[in-house]
């Protein structure tokens, strides 16, 4: 029978609890009662992502995710989408560099169908895995690639940027959408062996949160993954560790039919899990985060030189975090005025500091975002699950907000002054061509090949690729 303990409130928690167990065969869970409203969220977090692959077969961890949905033993196509809406709940995964995770939220009566399923495919997987779905799945995500990335304005942005900050062999060096080519040479015995390495009990966390009874909720978890057996075959992630700084500006200029010039640029950041870390999400939302930052209100409403600007912060836990402005120009206005205006900012804030409103400002900002997040059964799974897989203790979810609050000004002004500057970031400056110009560039290349030539980036700042 598995072992656990009940959690108490802690300090900080909001009256948030969570108890920890763990079965005989290695997978931990989490459960942790809210009986607002009739619904559980069944959330399952895998510790593997696209830092685990290998040269030359990137994009397996977001390929099999995919797979994940293809059917199981006793699950067949896409019977897993039909039951657990057909049950009136909702469902999903998503791949990141540091994790795999799949989720449902459901009626409570409907919460051991979503746990059988769960247990069905991560035991009886292989059973379903063939190469018809193989195939399907990698047009699925081939396409996925062209339609989010290659074939949309700025659209391979964060793919450069993270090739920039992170050098080539580093395990954070290519996002987890992987290259057409990886994707078209990954093998269905490259499926089924990675199934076997990263997809067994002992490399997960399952996290129920909702309108449950704990002790039922444990039975049906023992009764349908207690079974399932461990793997030990599992290496650990190459190491992500890196310098705190660059130590020069890396630049690339790309030239493409986007709608404006634009700058972006990825500083490196303290990782995640560390005061350092929570001082750097305060440093960027008083520069960048919303309408009434510093970064926005100078070059968007003063300057009135951009239309868009903002930063934000892709939070890593095996190797430094990434900050990342965006900034789209406004009318003709050159990329060095953008970037000239950008140094200033960043160079008061890292000599003056937030003043205290600036303080308060973005702390309420966060603590927003993060009880947003804890608010809601299917949150606070997420988060139960993120922090036991990436820092080993759930509980420390319950306690982000009060860690937030707690950072200083003076904290804030030195993680600006250490990191926010010229010799710790990678630039990306798009400049416009036209429609005609593109085409030459192009020189007809099919969309498979396309990438090669635009150095292959993802789209966007988030910190995950949308599994569906």
């Amino acid at each position: 029978m598995p072992m656990g303990h009940t959690a108490t409130a802690e300090a900080g928690s909001g009256g948030l609890t969570a108890t920890e167990h763990r079965l005989d065969n290695g997978l931990r869970v989490v459960l942790s009662e809210d009986h607002l409203t009739p619904v559980a969220a069944v959330c399952l977090w895998y510790d593997v992502g696209s830092r685990h692959e290998v040269k030359g077969r990137t994009g397996l961890a977001h390929l099999f995710e995919h797979l994940m949905f293809q059917g199981s033993k006793q699950v067949h196509g896409n019977g897993h989408f039909e039951l657990v809406q057909g049950a009136g709940g909702s469902l999903n995964g998503t791949t990141s560099f540091e994790r795999t995770n799949y989720f449902e939220t459901m009626p409570t009566h409907q919460l051991e169908l979503a746990l059988w399923l769960e247990a069905d495919r991560m035991g009886s997987l292989l059973a379903a895995l063939d190469e018809e779905s193989m195939e399907n799945q990698r047009d699925v995500v081939k396409n996925e690639r062209r339609q989010r990335y290659d074939n949309v304005p700025y659209g391979t942005a964060f793919e450069k940027l993270t090739a920039l900050v992170y050098p080539e062999g580093h395990p954070y060096h290519h996002t987890p959408i992987g290259s057409m080519a990886d994707l078209d040479a990954a093998t269905l015995e490259d499926a089924r062996n990675f199934f076997r390495t990263y997809y067994a009990p002992n490399n997960a966390v399952l996290s129920v949160v909702g309108d449950i009874d704990p002790e039922q909720t444990l039975a049906w978890v023992e009764k349908y993954f207690g079974s399932i057996p461990r793997h030990d075959g599992k290496q650990p992630p190459r190491d992500g560790a890196l310098p705190d700084r660059i130590g020069e500006g890396v630049r690339e200029v790309v030239e493409e039919e986007v709608p404006a010039r634009a700058l972006m640029a990825a500083y490196r950041l303290p990782q995640d899990g560390s005061r350092a870390c929570d001082a750097a999400d305060l440093a960027l939302t008083v520069l960048g985060g919303g309408e009434s930052s510093r970064i926005y209100n100078r070059l968007v409403r003063r300057d009135q030189t951009a239309v868009a600007a903002g930063f934000g912060l892709l939070r890593l836990a095996g190797a430094p975090s990434v900050g990342w402005l965006d900034v789209k120009t406004s009318g003709d206005v050159e990329v060095p005025v953008i970037e000239e205006a950008v140094d200033e900012e960043l160079a008061r804030f890292a000599a003056d500091g937030p003043t205290p409103e600036e303080m308060e400002r973005a702390q309420a900002q966060l603590e927003r975002e993060w009880l947003d997040r804890l608010g809601t059964v299917s949150g606070r799974a997420d988060e139960l699950c993120r922090f036991a897989v990436l820092f080993g203790d759930p509980q420390l979810a319950l306690t982000a907000v009060q860690r937030v609050l707690d950072i200083t000004a003076q904290e804030v002004q030195e993680v600006a002054e250490a990191h926010l500057r010229p010799d710790n970031r990678a630039v990306l400056v798009y400049e416009p061509t036209a429609p005609e110009e593109a085409d030459e560039i192009a020189g007809g290349t099919t969309d498979e090949t396309a990438a090669a030539i635009t150095d292959e980036t993802t789209g966007g700042t988030a910190d995950e690729e949308a599994g569906k």
